[in-house]
């Protein structure tokens, strides 16, 4: 239960990092459009994505910290179910992300889909790759 209990703690912090980064990352773009007085719709729509998703991350993950502890079997057998379905989550948001940027490339190579899309393909591979490191951990 306590091994359960810390790999739950390091998702939650992995998230809330990527979560905070992704902030970051979206909040810069936005400077430098501002500073060069840019109207790129591909970067504008990137960087809504990562604020977007950044912000979401981030609040979950410090909204559930407080509610984490020991968890029985039970409790562990739903968690497992849970990230499952959110790895499922994950992976169709990295395929919606590449249809909309695929799409918006071939008809009419509109930026604005591309950045949305690639926005939502990092978000969705990254979300996949933080779910499944603890997924590892329960499945041992």
């Amino acid at each position: 239960a306590d091994t359960l209990l810390r790999a739950e703690q390091m998702h939650l912090f992995r998230l809330l990092a990527w979560g905070g980064a992704s902030v970051l990352v979206g909040t810069l773009v936005f400077v430098v459009l501002a500073w060069r007085r840019s109207t790129t719709s591909l970067l504008r729509h990137f960087g809504v994505q990562m604020l977007i998703w950044g912000g979401v991350e981030a609040a979950y993950a410090a909204a559930t910290w407080h509610g984490l502890g020991l968890r029985d079997v039970s409790g562990a057998t739903r968690l497992d179910r849970l990230l499952w379905f959110n790895l499922g989550l994950d992976a169709g948001g990295v395929g919606i992300g590449t249809a909309i940027a695929v799409s918006g490339w071939l008809h009419g190579r509109r930026p604005g889909a591309l950045g949305a899309g690639t926005g939502l393909v990092l978000q969705g591979a990254a979300l996949f790759l933080i779910n499944a490191q603890l997924a590892s951990v329960i499945s041992r």
